[in-house]
């Protein structure tokens, strides 16, 4: 039996989509520590809030829901500089972060959506390994599985 392309991808966009997620609560969790040590004065919903504005932020996202909504919009500027100043501290993800901006971008195409300006953006905060080949969509999920694994976000895969 032939797996014909279109049966295929209304399986793997989704999949990918959870791939991306997962790269993103990596980022997440590894973002959190570095805020709390910069912002002691934020409390802890605060410094949650941030390091999901900078995320979503990174990835293209507006959260339109309260209170994210309201946080972005009273913190524009904060926002704006953690993202300026992302790569130093988590250069160790910048192989995850890129595969998964290109992966998105990549989804975002196939649905119709032009989201270049996001990888054009994380190039300029140098956080796009430029010279990095883009993912297989099998080579990309192994890293997903690796990184959600280790940040315990996933079940280690058996085998």
């Amino acid at each position: 039996m032939e797996i014909t392309n279109e049966a295929f991808e209304p399986k793997l966009v989704p999949l990918l989509r959870e791939g991306i997620k997962v790269i993103k609560m990596v980022l997440y969790v590894e973002l959190k520590p570095v805020l709390t040590l910069k912002y002691s004065e934020m409390d802890t919903e605060e410094i949650n809030l941030l390091a999901g504005a900078v995320v979503n932020s990174l990835f293209g996202i507006q959260n339109m829901e309260e209170p994210f909504a309201a946080f972005e919009k009273d913190n524009r500027m904060l926002i704006q500089s953690e993202l300026t100043e992302i790569s130093k501290p988590l250069d160790h993800l910048r192989i995850p972060v890129t595969d998964a901006l290109r992966i998105q971008f990549l989804c975002d195409g196939h649905e119709g959506v032009d989201s270049a300006s996001v990888l054009e953006k994380a190039k300029n905060l140098n956080l796009l390994i430029l010279e990095r080949d883009v993912p297989m969509p099998g080579a990309f999920m192994s890293i997903v599985r690796r990184f959600g694994a280790a940040y315990k976000i996933l079940e280690p895969h058996p085998g």
